[in-house]
């Protein structure tokens, strides 16, 4: 008993000196003896980074690559076009002394190519990211993955362009967000005289930062000396250009990523939500596309429309410019004083060319430097025929433009003056104009003041012909102080001819705010425009609201509004016209729903994803929309969303997260439960509407189409059952069902459910969903329980509260019946 007492004792203690030594021997190095095989990982000493093998969303392939903190965020992959197609493979040391990924036949997928490579070598994860090759004996580094970046540039990585050689370091885009083979766009740092970052699109120009001045890019309008300050550019003297990045707060994890839509996101971890939020992209609005507004051309996303001519010149083809069609340009439209005389067209009493200058605008491309005062700058300007600009920065010194003009953008703050080149006889109209515009402004803001002083009082004396007063006192008040060149007024004789007086033929909708009509103008431009009803209650308010919001928002996800008209007692806005109206009349029309396949209806999601992330994070303003809804969803001719109808829109403060209000607007089946029935409203409550709105479009099927069941379900309540019965296919529209994308649409369903839980709490932001859409986060949370399963507990939770309804759109009114 005694001896067999001891015999256990030793083998459990030989067990446990074997599990030690396991421990002790933990892969840190992976050397031609030590491996690993999936799906075995090596792992940083910090922990931050891991190497191994992986699967993108809906693939089966298998690649190596290095994550930070989860498989949700890539920053390099090393067979990014020879994926694995089982789960054989391994990643070692080969004979050569090369790093390798190998398949169970020993065939190879990938190495690190180093010639002459020592046989004794070793590879390790560094704690920045960096994967290590080097020499056992010595320490020295053979190869890293520093020098041959996917698409994220981590701290102390290298973007590196070398204008000797040609030879670049460069990021490349993942082909789409399921494929990380090399896609079309691509990162470098270019103009190595005065270096910018550019994004291409394979050879052509999408984006660029603007020349760096030692401290920033002065074509970022919010990057101040505390913005993005570890960026360092260093010239190494052999023509060796690198642009890098430093995190100097400790704990901090930033990452910057080309995603595969050709935009530069900068990614913070998120310690509290164990996630990477993104918090700058580089590409907010149509002006930050390279060159949209063609040469000699400024743009601005505060206007309508965002393109115009500079000073001194005019379109080159109108036409096309009226189209909004700007990719031809502008042209000079006063020759030069030494144009004139090679043309022996000038006289002894011509006067000197001189200079316009605008204030707060990113630079164009194509600068040349030279060292010299501000004065000299000017001079050597016009001594040079060819000089049409010239701008002028302490650390840079003096940058003039030869020839072209292209990719100029005004800011509403920050960037640099631009001197535009013009004629003499140019400069008394670039002042006339000045005296026009503030003399327009000064004048129009009158007219507006004093109207809105005349609807005011008339207002008191028909005190029920609005509500919220104090709220429409302070919308006017915004209203008065735009100014108006960002908003063009429209003539009523002109928008009746366009829409032949009106005519019930040219009718588009009907709502509670009134009615909307096609026309077109005598250029050939067709509009929608929507004509406030003087019956409506809620015009007043509604219309100011809609002026001050979108005349301040411009993104290819929202309705563009080009102006109003305030004549004759009436109240008119002016938008796009959208051929193809609104998304409810695809989604629930038998007759054309088939249009919309699965692939359409996902790009409709992304759309009005972008386009909510805009209002509520990425815009000037902080807009909460509160009356998203499948109505208000236009579509353009090739059917891409514009989010629409901002009159129930409310403008946040930057930090202000929620707001309560008496007056709950909104369409039922849309509203979230603390707003319907507690009047809160928040970024939540739009998340909410999104999520009805993405179940909605996943189904084909009304929220309130399930009114007359026997359980009086809603489409929520629905989609919440199937879900929990494991059989959500039943959900979906059998017209768009593939089962090739199967994982994708059953997670589009999983997302609408987080979006609808009834705490909003629980609910993702918009940068999270649209992380979710994009498969940037691959493990989603399960979704709990929607608000408002049952239509009779809704109902009866909602009169419980003495709260005034609306929606403007009787279409939609919210009353206890439901749509």
């Amino acid at each position: 008993m005694a001896f067999s007492r001891c015999l256990n004792l030793f083998s459990a203690f030989i067990i446990l000196f074997c599990y030690s030594s396991d421990v002790v021997d933990a892969i840190e190095f992976i050397t031609s003896s030590q491996f690993i095989k999936d799906p075995e990982t090596l792992s940083s000493n910090g922990g931050n980074f891991t190497l191994g093998f992986f699967s993108p969303e809906n693939s089966t392939n298998r690649y190596v690559g290095i994550w930070c903190k989860s498989q949700s965020t890539i920053v390099w992959v090393a067979n990014r076009n020879q994926p694995l197609k089982d789960s054989s493979g391994i990643v070692t040391i080969s004979e050569d002394g090369n790093l390798v990924v190998l398949d169970g036949q020993n065939h190879v997928f990938w190495s690190s190519n180093v010639s002459n490579s020592a046989s004794n070598t070793s590879s390790q994860l560094s704690d920045s990211g960096n994967l290590v090759l080097q020499e056992i004996t010595t320490g020295n580094t053979l190869w890293e993955s520093f020098q041959q970046p996917s698409d994220s540039l981590l701290p102390g990585m290298k973007i590196i362009s070398n204008k000797i050689t040609g030879k670049k370091v460069k990021l490349t885009s993942w082909k789409n967000p399921f494929d990380p083979s090399i896609g079309n766009f691509s990162t470098s740092i270019e103009r190595l005289d005065i270096p910018e970052i550019f994004v291409w699109n394979e050879t052509r120009p999408i984006w660029r930062s603007g020349p760096w001045n030692d401290s920033v890019f002065i074509g970022l309008q919010h990057m101040g000396t505390a913005y993005l300050n570890g960026f360092n550019i260093q010239n190494n003297g052999d023509g060796t250009v690198a642009l890098s990045f430093t995190v100097d707060e400790l704990g901090l994890l930033l990452i910057y990523t080309l995603n595969s839509q050709g935009q530069i996101q900068e990614k913070e971890w998120n310690n509290e939500n164990k996630e990477f939020q993104v918090t700058w992209t580089s590409q907010t609005s149509d002006c930050d596309t390279y060159g949209i507004c063609g040469q000699f051309a400024s743009c601005s996303s505060q206007n309508s429309p965002i393109c115009s001519c500079l000073n001194g010149f005019e379109p080159k083809n109108s036409q096309e410019w009226n189209r909004e069609n700007w990719t031809s340009g502008c042209i000079r439209r006063t020759p030069l004083q030494c144009e004139r005389a090679n043309n022996q067209n000038t006289s002894l009493d011509d006067k000197a060319d001189g200079f316009l200058k605008l204030q707060m605008i990113k630079v164009p491309d194509l600068a040349e430097r030279s060292s010299v005062t501000l004065d000299t700058c000017r001079n050597q300007c016009l001594q040079n025929c060819s000089c049409n600009a010239y701008a002028y920065d302490n650390s840079i010194g003096c940058m003039s433009w030869n020839e072209i003009l292209i990719d100029i953008q005004k800011f509403s703050s920050g960037g640099t003056d631009l001197y535009i080149r013009v004629a003499y006889t140019e400069l008394g109209k670039g002042r006339n104009i000045n005296v026009i515009i503030t003399i327009t402004v000064i004048v129009g803001t009158l007219i507006i003041v004093i109207c809105a002083y005349v609807i005011w009082r008339r207002a008191i004396k028909h005190p029920g012909e609005t509500s919220d007063q104090h709220m429409s006192d302070n919308i006017v008040g915004e209203l008065s102080k735009a100014k108006l060149q960002e908003l063009l007024l429209f003539d009523f004789q002109k928008l009746a001819i366009a829409t032949n007086n009106f005519h019930s033929s040219n009718k588009l909708g009907q709502g509670g705010f009134g009615l909307v009509y096609k026309g077109k103008l005598q250029d050939g431009q067709e509009i929608a425009v929507k004509r406030l009803s003087r019956a409506s209650t809620q015009g007043l308010e509604e219309f100011m609201n809609e002026v001050v919001v979108i005349s301040k928002l411009q993104h290819n996800n929202l309705a563009r509004l080009l102006g109003c008209c305030t004549e004759r007692e009436e109240k008119l806005l002016i938008y796009e016209y959208m051929p193809n109206k609104s998304l409810d009349a695809f989604l629930f029309d038998a007759s054309k729903n088939k249009l919309l396949d699965w692939r359409k209806r996902f790009s409709i999601i992304e759309g009005i994803a972008r386009g909510l992330l805009y209002l509520h994070r990425d815009s000037r303003l902080k807009i909460i929309h509160r009356d998203l809804k499948a109505s208000n969803i236009l579509l353009d001719k090739d059917l891409n969303p514009k989010i629409s109808d901002f009159g129930m829109a409310r403008i946040f403060g930057r930090n202000e997260n929620q707001a309560n209000t008496k007056r709950v607007v909104g369409t039922y089946g849309y509203m979230s439960p603390e707003y319907a029935m507690l009047g809160q409203f928040s970024e939540k409550s739009d998340v909410f509407s999104f999520g009805v709105l993405l179940l909605e479009i996943v189904s084909g099927r009304r929220n309130s189409s399930f009114y007359n069941s026997e359980n009086a379900l809603t489409l929520l309540g629905h989609a919440w059952i199937q879900w929990t019965e494991d059989n959500i296919l039943s959900l979906i529209d059998l017209g768009i069902y593939d089962p090739n994308l199967h994982k994708n649409i059953l997670r589009c369903i999983h997302i609408g459910l987080l979006c609808v839980q009834e705490f909003a709490v629980d609910r993702p932001s918009m940068a999270t969903v649209v992380s979710m859409l994009n498969s940037e986060i691959p493990d989603l949370p399960p979704p709990r329980q929607p608000a408002f399963i049952l239509r009779q507990n809704m109902l009866s939770s909602v009169s419980n509260k003495s709260i005034e309804l609306y929606s403007i759109n009787t279409v939609t009114i919210s009353d206890i019946h439901g749509r």
